[in-house]
């Protein structure tokens, strides 16, 4: 599946015109007639968004600082939000209880979900009628 079409992709209309000239002239009975049209628009589609990424994030940085000046004016502190987070009481408390919670039953943590369900139906004898 690609994205529609219709909506302008100025990188990539030769290759979507390729495609659907490909759609054309293709029976429809033909299902790999036109796999390499269409890996040229996903791969011209991939390169169009990686370009698209790198235009939007290239003031990141920028945008970052501001964000964090902005939390420190709404706090009225000069500490950034990882600092605050750290002298936080409740923070830590609750960081805490979540690790005292995976070392009890690190299974539920990290096993696969077929092993959790296996051990609620251990702990459950089935229904009690």
């Amino acid at each position: 599946m690609h994205p529609p079409l219709d909506r302008p992709h100025p990188m990539c209309q030769d290759v979507i015109n390729a495609l659907r000239d490909c759609h054309d002239t293709t029976s429809k009975f033909k299902f790999w007639g036109c796999n390499d049209a269409k890996a040229a628009v996903d791969k011209c589609f991939k390169e169009e968004k990686q370009e698209l990424l790198k235009s939007m994030n290239k003031d990141f940085e920028a945008r970052r600082q501001r964000e964090e000046n902005a939390f420190r004016d709404a706090v009225g502190r000069d500490v950034s939000f990882e600092e605050y987070l750290e002298q936080d009481p409740e923070y830590k408390k609750a960081m805490s209880e979540a690790e005292e919670r995976k070392k009890k039953n690190p299974s539920l943590f990290f096993a696969p979900i077929h092993q959790i369900f296996l051990m609620v139906l251990d702990r459950n004898d089935g229904p009690k009628c």
